[in-house]
């Protein structure tokens, strides 16, 4: 009964993934809405907006800081957590 069940959950994951697939907008097509004015901006203004040369350290660094330094928190907070599950998990081997 379980695996039917499993089975069932994972058919209608599937199902639901090729549905969500199939609304995509065409690969490659300019009117997709990732093709829109933002990027735009940042291609034609880059340089005089931030003064960098280098047009993905200036998006990186100067138009998307905060998300930039967010997801190093959240990075640094998964690797933090996964060194003290290591730490705590060797401590109780031990019988400390």
């Amino acid at each position: 009964m379980r695996n039917l069940l499993i089975l069932i959950l994972a058919v209608m994951a599937v199902y639901g993934i090729i549905l969500t697939v199939a609304e995509l907008p065409p690969y490659g097509m300019p009117d997709n809405p990732v093709h829109n004015e933002v990027s735009e901006r940042y291609i034609n203004n880059a340089l005089e907006d931030t003064g960098v040369l280098n047009m993905v350290t200036s998006i990186v660094l100067d138009y998307r800081a905060y998300d930039t330094m967010f997801e190093t928190i959240v990075l640094f907070t998964a690797a933090l957590a996964v060194v003290i599950t290591i730490k705590t998990s060797k401590r109780k081997e031990n019988g400390k």
